[in-house]
């Protein structure tokens, strides 16, 4: 019985610290659709942090230009977050609206999320926590912050707000 309960107990332990892949996760984008990150295995991803009310907001015409540029071998995913200054206050309906009214965005978006704290999203937990994302602790301070996650579902680099998506180490990332 002790041995067993030391297996399990070895098991948890063993499993608590193990890195996950991003695969496992998933979101609600921004027409109520569950989507698996799994689908989008063999391309390249670029996820961001977005609101229509922030002084990063004109990130959006960069965004839409790399989906236009790479669109085939990367997926961009734009997740609404309003917890940086009531910058996203609308609904899901008045951020598409928005966003395709003043930037042409037909990337994939994503209903209103969480990116940290408590209600944290389990997307925005592996990409800031090294023991999920095997690669580095990181925290969100404000809206349009970029991660890119390669075509093998691995994290690879945290770009702050005022890097712009057009940023030649964005692109290099991308493309290659």
């Amino acid at each position: 019985m002790k041995y067993l309960l030391f297996l399990l107990l070895s098991t948890l332990i063993m499993n608590t610290n193990a890195q996950t892949s991003i695969y496992d996760y998933s979101f609600i984008d921004i027409e109520g659709k569950e989507r698996s990150l799994s689908e989008f295995k063999g391309k390249k991803m670029l996820l961001i942090n977005t609101a229509s009310e922030c002084g990063f907001t004109g990130q959006y015409e960069g965004l839409q230009k790399l989906h236009e540029l790479y669109g085939k071998d990367v997926i961009l995913i734009g997740f609404p977050c309003d917890q940086f200054g009531g910058q996203e206050p609308g609904s899901d309906k008045d951020i598409k609206s928005f966003c395709v009214k003043n930037y042409g965005v037909d990337f994939l978006m994503a209903s209103k999320i969480k990116v940290k704290g408590d209600g944290q999203h389990s997307i925005y937990t592996w990409l800031t926590t090294k023991e999920l994302n095997g690669q580095d602790n990181c925290s969100i301070a404000w809206n349009f912050e970029k991660f890119v996650i390669d075509e093998n579902g691995n994290w690879v680099a945290h770009f702050k707000s005022p890097v712009k998506p057009m940023n030649e180490k964005i692109t290099e990332l991308l493309s290659k």
